[in-house]
């Protein structure tokens, strides 16, 4: 089989290198630029040490490697998506939208169509079942990245390997102790990759700039401060609101007056809800409401599932409801907080093993 493997300069992706030159495959190591050191954005993301530990690994298994520079069509695609919705207050999620359309995307069509196979560092799972391909998850509900590839297509995961899917953290970093792999002792990275180094907010005042308006508390309706954007503000931000008297917590905002909203105290029942409504829902396999599938019953357009709307470890419960309108209403078991418009909601069967897909967390 011939195999493309995306590889970050990270641990991951090196364990999943060296697992596949265990098993007998000589993988093509491929390195995806995307950091806009080389135009007149004035951004960079530092490549020097990822290259290094790319060259490191080629020498290491006696692998071919090679750089593929998809910076502009980052730059046009999930940067330009990352801008257009802060613009209209919502919470982007441009490392969803980045596997979908750049290393699932745009590295398949430029490479990847020559390859039986593109391999990554992710921690997930290809399950075949029905004669289809599914998302599963990992044993590692903390690592676990299902969420992150729910918005790629079945095609795209039909054509994907993920090595280290089966595996807990601890065992990939030790595999990569006892491999003495370059990237053994290397961080985990943090963050969005087009920033480097950069300041969140100064890239956003680059393209936004600065309007000044009141910071409000929720229950009173007193003006507390001063904010330089909604756009600079979160649903659920603590931090970097420069209020005394805390902690506060952004509730919501007023797009069209540019009124930021918060209350105080640790998690206010104010920010919870035990419902949300998702638009423009992408199923990675098949529709489960539209095709008998995994044995999903569908009962009066709703079926049970688990879900999440973070990137954190617990999969919560709840129905979900095909509207008429081609909207999904989610009703949760329990109350959550940090509900907020624009990121996705990822939807996953009621046993929690397979990621069935994402919508965008919408306004009623």
């Amino acid at each position: 089989m011939n195999i493309a493997c995306l590889l970050s300069g990270g641990v991951d992706s090196s364990v999943a290198v060296h697992l596949l030159c265990e098993q007998g495959y000589k993988p093509d190591l491929w390195y995806i630029k995307i950091g806009m050191d080389d135009t007149d954005q004035g951004y960079s993301c530092p490549q020097e040490e990822d290259l290094e530990i790319v060259q490191a690994m080629a020498h290491k298994y006696g692998l071919k490697y090679e750089v593929c520079d998809l910076q502009k069509e980052y730059w046009d695609h999930v940067v330009a998506y990352t801008i257009d919705k802060v613009k209209r207050g919502f919470t982007p999620n441009p490392d969803v939208m980045c596997n979908r359309l750049i290393k699932f995307g745009a590295f398949h069509e430029k490479i990847g169509h020559q390859y039986d196979k593109t391999a990554t560092g992710h921690y997930a799972q290809v399950l075949e079942e029905e004669g289809r391909h599914w998302l599963g998850t990992t044993p590692d509900p903390v690592k676990d990245q299902t969420d992150f590839l729910a918005q790629i297509t079945g095609l795209q995961l039909e054509h994907s390997l993920f090595p280290i899917g089966h595996m807990p953290k601890e065992d990939v970093r030790r595999v990569a102790d006892e491999a003495r792999l370059p990237a053994a002792k290397r961080k985990d990275s943090q963050g969005i990759c087009f920033l480097g180094k950069i300041n969140y907010n100064e890239f956003i005042e680059r393209f936004l700039g600065v309007k000044e308006g009141p910071i409000v508390e929720l229950e009173t309706g007193k003006v507390l401060g001063k904010h330089k954007g909604y756009w600079f503000h979160t649903i659920g931000q603590r931090k970097g609101l420069y209020l005394s008297g805390g902690p506060w917590f952004v509730i919501k905002k007023d797009i069209e007056q540019n009124i930021i909203y918060v209350s105080k105290g640790y998690d206010p029942e104010a920010q919870k809800q035990d419902w949300l409504v998702m638009r423009d829902v992408h199923w990675i396999t098949a529709d489960p409401f539209a095709v008998p599938v995994l044995g999903i019953e569908t009962k009066d357009n709703s079926m049970p599932v688990k879900f999440k709307i973070r990137h954190v470890s617990e999969l919560l419960t709840g129905v979900l409801t095909h509207r008429g309108d081609g909207s999904y209403f989610l009703q949760m078991d329990r109350t959550t907080n940090g509900v907020a418009p624009g990121p996705f909601c990822c939807v996953y069967t009621a046993d929690g093993r397979i990621c069935l897909g994402s919508g965008e967390i919408a306004w009623e």
